[in-house]
């Protein structure tokens, strides 16, 4: 009679939403549409291999620089955060913490071949200078173009600006050359370049800076070439030779102002290079050379008139997961961290405190589109399985599957998560509901699903788990079908039901063991309709008739 109720539930929900979203797009790079075709007996019996199979994370994502793809292109469309770090950890191949290895990195070889290519192009570059009676110069920035700050934005700030930090380290002038280009610059002064610095940091920071650069091995910038960013104080002001739309600069008016003004001291700008887009857009420069950096995005508006469409960011990407692509895809091919957080606050429409809106946002619509598809083929699935005498259950993840945690990854931990933190936030009950799951939930459990709650938070956190369910609306989740992992300490230890390949289980042993204790006997012996979760961890493994991924950008757990 069990595998009869399965049968019917499994077929129920297929045919009434085809994958009940076995993911926004799971395996994501093609339409699925359900498992092949069989009989009931067969389909119930392979559903759940053929759902790991599709099981997957996305791979090519589109994105613009400026955050507006959070807009259209759903959660599982934009990459993931953790993702990135680990690719542009992988990029630099930097440790667990974040200091980057100074002498072998897929960084360090894309940059020896970018350089040596462009060192072959020097000679034509100062011929032709010479050849227009000017003198010959590169513009060269400071920040990941002369100076390499990997480690102060990984290890020190956790991918988050802080200019307090970097004052210590600029005036501590901590930073290693770049790689291969303290050779570049000599080669270039060698040939007759006159050499200027052109850079971001500001007037106090500029003997700091032109100290480091001779620190680390550089012979050709000096104090008088070396342009630094006024800051309004003292006799540190706005040059006369830049003219700006307001009272606040943009980086490309400051850039391309101060090499206008190089130029009519009789310079020719051979060529001008920097990491960022806004280093080199605005002309006044011959040519222009694009260093690679995904762990920061500094954008500015280009020059009225100017249309320069080759300076834009890359807006596909191919990215795995597990950040193994940090290996091969290059720095522009790397999706910038920045420009992530920027897609992932416009798709929760986010305030600049990192704090989402709980009225309106494309997350808001997608979860509510979502919620209102599944609902009908799930409540009949129930339904049906309890007139069938199946015991008809749905397990449902915690953190971003009941309960919204945005507010807590971005406004509070800044996209690094902090486990002390995160309990202050569990034990305060703090999460409002995911949007469009307490209506789901609740039609679910009218409908004679049991709820069974299958988290990672621990022992020590059901009951405030439990108690913030209730305090947003969900009603149904019991104690005795709640199921935390367990710390180690007193009674809370490893489930006999639960074994593992070594002393830490892993996610999926964990949470696919436990699905298979509920459909047990000892375990209540229900029937799981469906398994609700953000993670595919949450859905890998099996033990559930049908798997339903919801979206999350904000963190990755395999």
């Amino acid at each position: 009679m069990h595998r009869r109720a399965a049968t019917i539930a499994a077929i129920t929900i297929a045919a009434a939403a085809p994958a009940l979203t076995i993911a926004p797009s799971a395996s994501a790079d093609s339409a699925h549409h359900g498992p092949p075709a069989k009989s009931a007996h067969s389909f119930v019996k392979s559903l759940s291999s053929w759902a790991d199979h599709q099981l997957t994370p996305r791979t090519h994502f589109t994105m613009e620089a400026d955050g507006s793809s959070g807009k259209t292109v759903g959660g599982e469309g934009i990459p993931n955060i953790d993702s990135v770090k680990s690719t542009i950890r992988t990029y630099y191949n930097a440790g667990s913490d974040g200091i980057a290895n100074k002498t072998s990195s897929p960084y360090i070889s894309e940059m020896n071949a970018i350089v040596a290519k462009q060192e072959k192009k020097l000679k034509g570059l100062y011929q032709s200078s010479k050849a227009h009676g000017k003198k010959p110069a590169i513009v060269f920035d400071a920040d990941d173009t002369t100076l390499m700050t990997y480690d102060m934005e990984d290890a020190a700030m956790h991918f988050n600006f802080d200019p307090a930090l970097q004052d210590v380290w600029v005036q501590g002038q901590k930073f290693p050359a770049t790689p291969a280009m303290v050779g570049f610059v000599k080669a270039a002064e060698k040939m007759g370049f006159t050499i200027f610095g052109l850079t971001g940091r500001n007037d106090d920071q500029k003997a700091a800076t032109v100290a480091n650069l001779k620190k680390v091995g550089y012979t050709g910038f000096t104090t008088d070439r070396f342009y630094t960013k006024w800051t309004g104080k003292g006799d540190s002001q706005q040059p006369s030779y830049i003219k700006c739309a307001t009272a606040k600069c943009t980086t490309v008016e400051y850039k391309a102002g101060t090499r206008k003004h190089i130029e009519s001291m009789g310079y020719d700008i051979a060529l001008n290079v920097g990491d960022q887009f806004s280093d080199l857009q605005g002309g006044y420069a011959d040519h222009t050379l694009k260093l690679p950096n995904p762990t920061y995005y500094l954008p500015s508006p280009d020059l009225p008139g100017k249309h320069e469409p080759r300076l834009a960011p890359r807006t596909h990407f191919t990215m795995k997961a597990d950040g193994s692509s940090g290996k091969t895809v290059g720095g522009e091919g790397i999706p910038n961290i920045d420009s992530v957080k920027s897609t992932i606050r416009t798709y929760y429409n986010a305030d600049s405190d990192g704090i989402a809106n709980k009225t309106s946002s494309p997350y808001i619509t997608e979860m509510t589109q979502m919620s209102k598809r599944i609902t009908p083929a799930l409540t009949a699935a129930c339904a049906l399985g309890s007139v069938f005498g199946a015991k008809p259950a749905i397990v449902l993840d915690a953190d971003d599957t009941t309960l919204m945690t945005y507010d807590m990854e971005d406004g509070a931990m800044n996209f690094n998560f902090d486990p002390p933190l995160q309990d202050v936030w569990v034990q305060g009950q703090k999460f409002p509901a995911t949007p469009g799951m307490v209506s789901l939930v609740n039609a679910a459990k009218k409908s004679g699903c049991t709820l069974i709650g299958l988290t990672g938070r621990n022992d020590d956190q059901k009951a405030a788990t439990i108690g913030n369910l209730q305090k947003v609306g969900y009603s149904g989740f019991a104690t005795r079908n709640y199921y935390t992992k367990w710390t180690g300490e007193g009674d809370s230890q490893q489930p006999s039901y639960i074994k593992c390949a070594t002393d830490k289980c892993t996610t999926i042993e964990y949470k696919s063991q436990t699905r298979a204790h509920v459909q047990s006997p000892s375990g209540g012996d229900y029937t799981i309709i469906a398994n609700f979760g953000d993670q595919f961890s949450d859905l890998i493994g099996g033990n559930a008739l049908v798997p339903v991924k919801l979206p999350n950008p904000t963190y990755y757990l395999p």
